[in-house]
């Protein structure tokens, strides 16, 4: 990863992602590293559940 980027770990896939440029307005409100974990995301609220 380029460094002096701020990073997040996607709660998902639990892997690192970092800031990008389409995010530069809404960085605080970014969760999941991409479309596909934000579309599981309700299959890690039932593992976490168990």
């Amino acid at each position: 990863m380029k460094s002096g980027r701020p990073t997040k770990i996607c709660p998902v896939c639990e892997r690192p992602f970092q800031w990008r440029k389409a995010w530069r307005n809404c960085w605080d409100e970014v969760i999941y590293c991409s479309d596909r974990c934000r579309r599981r995301k309700s299959t890690v609220s039932l593992k976490d559940n168990v």
